[in-house]
């Protein structure tokens, strides 16, 4: 649909979260990665992670293993 508003979410971080501090003292492409896989485990959790992304946060899963 032309011309539609883009879906928005709210995102809730947890600053105590040890999570939050390791995404926080990464630099680089370690904190990319840090941080698209806390945001993607939010999305799969409401089941909004699907296809390529899904495969992707698989992946990473992985590699952060």
């Amino acid at each position: 649909m032309m011309g539609a508003m883009p879906e928005m979410y709210n995102l809730v971080i947890n600053t105590n979260h040890v999570l939050t501090s390791k995404i926080v003292d990464s630099k680089g492409k370690k904190q990319e990665k840090l941080a698209k896989q806390a945001v993607d485990l939010a999305l799969l959790s409401h089941g909004l992670l699907k296809g390529e992304d899904l495969t992707d946060f698989v992946e990473r899963s992985f590699e952060l293993i």
